[in-house]
């Protein structure tokens, strides 16, 4: 099919989000006690979500992020690559978007991030994993608090065993996880807060699991812990000795915050418009 703009994406998935806002509405505030979250299957037309994964970039082109935290590939300087992939994202920015999103989470003051800090793109290939974790409370001028997550799937015949799921630790990361799979043309949308710990299982499978990834700010706290955190990991229940190590770091980096607000170096991930 001829490539949608982001307008024309945006209403397609406007759509969709209209005729199922009562069922996520429900689901979302079902689960909001630990970690509100909905997710909707069927986004977008087939054709489109199949022509959005077929444009992601190789992963030798992006960034890869490989340590004790993560191993996974990301880009967020959208001018690099197919100009489809820039428009999906900026669709859900869409103020129409945002609004039924913000309806559905019963969320006030939502904001998109047109500086893509953190979002972007998101490919994970075999031994590709995240661990738990907390995301940075805000945006990167510490300005807004970060308050939702949005992963939209686009790896057709993508299998649950496969690995690359989202694992949302509602009960705490002493108790199991409740694994949403990364299903193909899937939008999952995610509170983010003090207590919304998560993660993504490992890949088993040589082959490659692409995720358009947004988020949402707000100039509220959308819970009554309301203070500064840096993106902060911990180990599974099964990684004793890689805890300790993570929260040593986490410690680390969080002191290195109070002392400069913004870090000791600009954060690279984020979309600089006038870099060609």
């Amino acid at each position: 099919m001829d490539s949608l703009d982001r307008n024309e994406i945006a209403n397609l998935i406007l759509v969709r989000l209209k005729d199922n806002k009562d069922v996520l509405k429900k689901h979302f505030d079902a689960t909001s006690h630990g970690i509100g979250y909905f997710y909707l299957d069927d986004l977008l037309p087939e054709k489109l979500a199949e022509e959005i994964f077929c444009n992601f970039p190789l992963v030798s082109d992006v960034q890869v992020k490989k340590s004790i935290r993560e191993y996974k590939y990301v880009a967020a300087q959208m001018n690099k690559y197919h100009p489809l992939l820039e428009e999906v994202i900026y669709a859900f920015q869409d103020s129409s978007v945002v609004q039924i999103i913000a309806e559905i989470c019963n969320y006030k003051g939502i904001q998109p991030d047109e500086n893509l800090y953190a979002g972007g793109l998101s490919m994970m290939g075999k031994g590709n994993y995240l661990n738990p974790h907390l995301d940075n409370s805000h945006d990167k001028d510490i300005k807004l608090w970060r308050v939702l997550n949005l992963l939209y799937y686009v790896t057709p015949s993508w299998d649950p065993k496969d690995g690359g799921n989202l694992e949302v630790w509602p009960n705490g990361l002493k108790n199991n996880p409740v694994t949403i799979d990364a299903k193909y043309n899937r939008l999952v949308v995610m509170a983010t807060h003090k207590k919304s710990w998560h993660s993504v299982s490992k890949v088993t499978v040589d082959a490659v699991r692409c995720c358009v990834s947004n988020y949402y700010f707000s100039s509220q706290s959308i819970d009554s812990e309301k203070s500064f955190h840096v993106t902060t990991f911990r180990g599974r229940p099964d990684q004793y000795f890689r805890d300790k190590v993570l929260k040593l770091d986490s410690f680390l980096r969080m002191g290195v915050r109070k002392l400069f607000k913004k870090g000791i170096r600009e954060n690279p991930h984020v979309y600089k418009k006038d870099k060609l």
